[in-house]
């Protein structure tokens, strides 16, 4: 069904319109939920800051509660008069008073001599503790997180091992492991060296809070940086901190509306924290819903990574916030669609008026009107111009017609002499070849009779010449009135080549020649008359020798026109062929040789030779700079 042009311009707008408003559509849905989901890891990466904050002053509050306690005068009067038991009520006063779980003196060799939160247990070493060894050694306040096996706690009291002991939950997305519980603990701990007033060792006291199920910390977080904001019934901001891959404190929720004390990191962030020891900042499934995160790396005293400090956001607010952004670009963008298909529906119309207008002058013209024009519309540049375009093209085509016209005249004019031509020429050279041939035989005969150096024989001579001369020109006479058509047979150009200039190099006119051959080595074959081509070949080559005059080359090349025909050039150092003799150069009977030197018939033949076998013979030229002759043939499977 074919279509008005109304129709297809606004089908074409509606395409467009449609096209852009879907691309827009979905690049900036992309571009907005790109947005927010960027700005969302952005804001957890600043929480993950404001966490790690956090949890480096709760650590520098446990060093200085033990720094300002290692110093104090009753501890140093202790050690030196070894009064430890007096020790034990003001320790255990200060632990409470500081918030710690342990609070423990040792000797300087790092034997325990009082635990603040139990002292009934006295006794062992803590020298191959990695952090109170490097306080003892360097003399000086060190503090980090630190893995305490269940048995250290069991010294320090009943009560620290139960918050340690730890039942490991199934959970989603989490990396498979064999333990089914987790009984040692995580613990911010600070050790303090114990100076004499000379700088004496004299012990060493440490302590630390258990992290373990000690949810202050992680409430902090949400509660300073989330402001407790609640979405779906759930907080949207939460923190943990892992001891391995085991939330040992956290404000995430299970199902039961519990903390998830207990369950585990998922697999992909344990691969990328725990064992490469990278950061994340990117989604990940947390217990039992999706959450925007941040985790980092906790790391011991010897930089082992032993636990994950997160924070966390809902992403479910941010995809519900998503979703409402993307809903109104849509509705936006719907909006924006129907308003322009409103506006080109009239565009259109007020477009295919004059275009209307335009169609019926077409068809006039078509119908062989050429009188036919239009009224421009200028309300409109272009349909103006499209207006005065067509009136200047159906003068153009009226102009062209009459020329045509008396081209086509000439043609057929140009068609009658030739025949006439052909016709006088094949009637005269029958009448004139049987005289010829009598007065050739005759001079010949008595030229045999005729001594030598008589002046007779002389003029008998240049008479057996002219009548051969004359002969030949009556011959070309008759090949051009007969116009045989060709014996065609698939062969390679080149091979026709190679035999024409084989036939001409050894003769006298090209001893001065330097014959140049580039030959295509993979022609495609044409369908040809050997015997005929090589004619023209012969007749192209003879000519070029003749232009060179003296020293000179002659360049015959072959190639694979683009257009699946097949050339031989012919290219001469000659003196060239001026523009108004190219224009007549394939004419019969003319000739730029002197009188008595050409007959004008050769390229004449030649050309028409090529004709019949469907290519074209064509020329370039300037005065002084050659002439190139080029013989362009279809190849054999075209002519087929």
């Amino acid at each position: 069904m074919k279509l008005s042009l109304r129709t297809r311009l606004l089908g074409s707008f509606l395409v467009v319109i449609v096209t852009c408003g879907a691309v827009t559509t979905v690049v900036g849905v992309r571009m907005i939920g790109d947005g927010i989901i960027k700005q969302a890891q952005e804001k957890v990466r600043l929480d993950l800051n404001s966490a790690r904050l956090a949890y480096r002053r709760a650590l520098g509050d446990v060093r200085e509660a033990v720094d300002h306690t290692a110093v104090r005068f009753f501890i140093r009067e202790g050690l030196s008069g070894s009064k430890i038991d007096n020790l034990s009520a003001e320790l255990d006063k200060i632990r409470r008073r500081d918030g710690l779980d342990i609070l423990t003196l040792t000797d300087a060799r790092g034997t325990v001599l009082l635990r603040a939160h139990n002292p009934a247990v006295k006794g062992g070493s803590q020298a191959n503790n990695k952090l109170i060894k490097k306080a003892l050694t360097a003399k000086e306040v060190v503090a980090c997180t630190e893995i305490v096996a269940r048995e250290e706690l069991l010294k320090e009291g009943n009560s620290l091992a139960e918050r340690a002991c730890l039942r490991l939950v199934p959970t989603p997305r989490a990396k498979p492991a064999p333990a089914t519980e987790s009984t040692s603990g995580m613990m911010i701990m600070a050790a303090a060296p114990v100076l004499s007033d000379r700088g004496q060792l004299l012990g060493l006291l440490y302590g630390g809070k258990l992290l373990n199920r000690d949810f202050e910390l992680v409430d902090e977080v949400r509660d300073t940086v989330y402001s407790g904001e609640m979405y779906a019934g759930k907080h949207v901001g939460t923190a943990t901190i892992f001891q391995g891959d085991v939330r040992i404190s956290t404000n995430v929720m299970t199902a039961e509306a519990k903390r998830a004390i207990g369950t585990r990191v998922s697999a992909e962030v344990h691969e990328r924290v725990l064992n490469q020891e990278q950061l994340w900042v990117e989604r990940a499934f947390v217990v039992n819903d999706w959450y925007v995160t941040a985790y980092e790396p906790i790391r011991n005293t010897s930089g082992e990574v032993i636990g994950i400090l997160y924070v966390g956001m809902l992403e479910r607010k941010f995809t519900d916030m998503k979703r409402n952004a993307v809903w109104a670009f849509v509705g936006i963008s719907l909006g924006g669609i129907a308003l322009s298909v409103a506006i080109c529906y009239f565009l259109s119309r007020s477009l295919t008026r004059p275009a209307h207008a335009l169609m019926l002058a077409a068809q006039r013209l078509a119908d062989g009107n050429l009188k036919q024009r239009v009224q421009p519309d200028d309300s409109t540049e272009e349909i103006g111009m499209l207006g005065r375009a067509f009136n200047f093209m159906a003068a153009s085509i009226e102009d062209r017609d009459e020329q045509l016209r008396q081209r086509a005249q000439q043609e057929i004019m140009k068609s009658e002499r030739l025949a006439m031509i052909g016709r006088l020429a094949a009637g005269v050279a029958h009448e004139i070849n049987n005289p010829l041939g009598g007065i050739l035989l005759f001079s010949r005969l008595l030229l045999r009779k005729a001594p030598a150096g008589n002046i007779d024989r002389e003029n008998l001579e240049r008479i057996a010449k002219e009548a051969e001369r004359c002969q030949n020109i009556v011959q070309r006479l008759l090949e051009f009135a007969r116009q045989t058509e060709p014996q065609t047979e698939s062969m390679d150009l080149n091979h026709i080549v190679e035999k024409t200039t084989a036939l001409l190099e050894n003769q006298a006119l090209f001893h001065n020649i330097e014959i140049v051959k580039r030959l295509h080595p993979d022609l495609p074959p044409v369908c040809v008359d050997a015997s005929q081509m090589q004619q023209v070949f012969v007749n192209i080559i003879v000519n070029a020798t003749e232009a060179i005059e003296g020293k000179g080359v002659l360049t015959i090349s072959t190639s694979a026109a683009r257009d699946g025909r097949v050339e031989a050039s012919f290219t001469d150092t000659g003196h060239g062929i001026s523009e108004e003799d190219l224009k007549r150069l394939f004419e019969p009977f003319f000739t730029t040789k002197g009188v008595g030197q050409g007959t004008g018939l050769g390229l004449s033949i030649s050309h028409g030779i090529v004709k019949r076998h469907g290519g074209t013979l064509s020329v370039r030229s300037r005065v002084g700079a050659g002439a190139t002759f080029v013989v362009s043939l279809p190849q054999a499977q075209e002519k087929s």
